[in-house]
């Protein structure tokens, strides 16, 4: 079963080399079939001068630059139209996620035959390092009014790591997010629509290099909109898009 990672990537020429170094090692000791997916969102920096540089060392790196409307959302999205493994897995490009866990979703995954792994950081096992107070608390915050929502324990459906069968990704299109507010559709379209999925702690480190790409401001409205965007699917869509047996 090959693994698909999928990376989006804007201003990242200082955290890739570190990140995708360490993604490809780890993958390659574990004896995992990959690709890696780097997705440019119009970056202004060096980093698709770096992405053609670490592909001479890394085999299973591939990149694209997203020509479209950009945003983590768009990129990501870029990104799920490409990927050719049986898996993918969504991470960040500053080495927030550890790779180690991702293996993890991945066995996971296959010896449980889920359609999703998500993770969280949350719960016993989980850890966040450096984890900003503030983001912390809104954080916490949104995924209680999820889970109040939509009745169920999972309590990091804001946690962009996530691993989802290629059958899944098909089953949750047409996608809506254009920005950071795709970490909620995601899943929460695949709980909504019946798709089997386990629940793994991972952990959480906070970038070493150059700033977060998320501003809080400006997502508020947009999560919103996601959120009862798929409670009405939930309450009244009758079964509609469920997961075909």
């Amino acid at each position: 079963m090959k693994l698909s990672i999928v990376i989006p990537a804007h201003n990242e020429e200082e955290s890739l080399p570190e990140t995708l170094n360490t993604l490809y090692t780890t993958l390659k000791k574990e004896n995992v079939e990959h690709e890696i997916v780097v997705i440019n969102d119009n970056s202004g920096d060096n980093t698709l001068t770096v992405l053609d540089a670490l592909q001479r060392d890394i085999p299973s790196l591939v990149f694209y630059s997203n020509p479209g409307a950009n945003g983590f959302g768009h990129a990501v999205r870029y990104g799920l139209e490409r990927f050719n493994g049986d898996y993918v897995a969504i991470m960040m490009a500053d080495l927030s996620d550890d790779p180690n866990d991702l293996v993890k979703f991945y066995r996971k995954a296959i010896e449980g035959n889920y359609d999703c792994v998500f993770g969280t950081r949350w719960s016993d096992g989980g850890k966040v390092i450096d984890y900003p107070p503030l983001k912390r608390r809104i954080n916490r915050l949104s995924n209680f009014i999820v889970r109040l929502l939509f009745r169920f324990k999972y309590n990091d459906c804001t946690n962009a790591f996530k691993l989802y069968r290629r059958e899944t990704i098909e089953g949750l299109k047409p996608f809506l997010s254009p920005h950071f507010n795709l970490t909620l559709e995601l899943p929460l379209k695949a709980i909504v629509r019946g798709y089997s999925y386990a629940i793994v702690p991972n952990s959480w480190t906070n970038r070493k290099y150059g700033e977060s790409k998320l501003k809080i401001k400006e997502m508020g409205s947009r999560y919103f909109f996601i959120l009862m965007y798929c409670w009405i699917e939930k309450r009244f869509s009758r079964g509609d898009f469920n997961k075909k047996s």
